[in-house]
C-alpha cells in the first residue's frame, strides 16, 4: 500500500508547531474517529483496549485521547506543543499528560500495551520514532497509526480539492487536508501491518467545516489574508449548494496497525 504526501504531511519543527495558534479552533472543527476505527484496532490487536495501558502520541488537543478512554484504555497523552497541550488540559484534566514527541518517548521500556499516532506519525523523524517504539512497545504489544482522509468521490469534497490544488499551487500528492499521509518506506520495520479503511461520515454546519479546514497546516502557515480570502470564497460557494448551511463531510479512515 503506497500513499502520498502532503503539506499538512511536510516534516519540520516549525509546520509541526504551527497547530499551536489555532489550538482552540483545531479543538471544536476537527473530526474525531468512528467506532469502527476501534474495532478495527481491536481486532488487529486481538484484545480489547479496555484495560491496555496506552500512549496517544502527538495528541493535539485530545480528540483520539478521548476516543481511546471511551473505550475503557488507560491512556498517557504525549504532545510536544505548548497550545495544544493547553487545550488538551482543558479538555481532558484528568489525563495524564506528557509534554514530547514521538522521536524521544519519555517512557520505560517494554511499558505500553498500545501506541497511537492519530494524524501523527508523519510529523516524526520516522527512524528515530520507529526505534522508540520498538523500545517502549512491550512484545504482543500494538502500534497502531491513523488519519482521517477526506473521501475525494463525493463530487463537492472533489471540488473542493481542485479548487485547493489551484489556490495552493501544489500537484494533488501534495495536498494536506485531502490526502494520505503515509508511505510504505515511512513505516517501523520488522513489523507485519496490517490495512484497513473505514468510511465515515459527519454532518456539521457549514461554519465548522472551514473552521476545519482553516485548521490545518497548509493555512495556518501561510498569509492569514489569503487564507481569510480563500474560506471566505469557499463559504459563499458553498452555501449556494448548501443554502440550509450544513455539509455532510465523508472521511476515510486509514489504519496502520501491527503487533510486535
Amino acid at each position: 500500500m503506497t500513499t502520498t504526501h502532503a503539506p499538512d504531511a511536510a516534516p519540520g519543527p516549525s509546520r509541526a508547531l504551527s497547530f499551536d495558534r489555532a489550538a482552540a479552533q483545531y479543538a471544536a472543527a476537527r473530526p474525531s474517529y468512528p467506532d469502527a476505527l476501534f474495532d478495527a484496532v481491536e481486532d488487529i490487536a486481538g484484545r480489547p483496549l479496555r484495560g491496555a495501558r496506552a500512549l496517544d502520541v502527538g495528541a493535539g488537543t485530545g480528540i483520539s485521547t478521548r476516543r481511546l478512554l471511551d473505550r475503557g484504555a488507560r491512556v498517557v497523552a504525549v504532545e510536544p506543543g505548548p497550545g495544544m497541550a493547553a487545550e488538551l488540559r482543558r479538555g481532558l484534566p484528568d489525563v495524564p499528560l506528557v509534554r514530547g514527541d514521538g522521536n524521544r518517548l519519555p517512557f520505560a521500556t517494554a511499558s505500553a500495551d498500545l501506541i497511537t499516532y492519530a494524524q501523527s506519525w508523519h510529523w516524526t523523524d520516522h527512524a528515530r520514532s520507529a526505534a522508540e517504539v520498538r523500545r517502549v512497545l512491550r512484545p504482543g504489544g500494538t502500534l497502531a497509526l491513523w488519519w482521517n482522509v477526506t473521501d475525494g468521490t463525493v463530487p463537492w469534497l472533489a471540488a473542493q480539492e481542485e479548487r485547493l490544488l489551484r489556490f495552493f499551487g501544489v500537484g494533488p500528492e501534495e495536498l494536506g487536508p485531502r490526502r494520505s499521509a503515509v508511505q510504505d518506506r515511512d513505516l517501523p520495520p520488522g513489523l507485519d501491518f496490517t490495512y484497513r479503511r473505514v468510511p465515515w461520515a459527519r454532518r456539521v454546519p457549514l461554519a465548522t467545516h472551514l473552521d476545519n479546514l482553516g485548521s490545518h497546516s497548509a493555512f495556518l502557515t501561510i498569509d492569514d489574508d489569503a487564507a481569510r480570502g480563500f474560506l471566505a470564497e469557499e463559504r459563499t460557494r458553498l452555501l449556494t449548494e448548501f443554502p440550509g448551511g450544513t455539509v455532510e463531510e465523508a472521511y476515510v479512515v486509514e489504519l496502520h496497525a501491527a503487533v510486535r
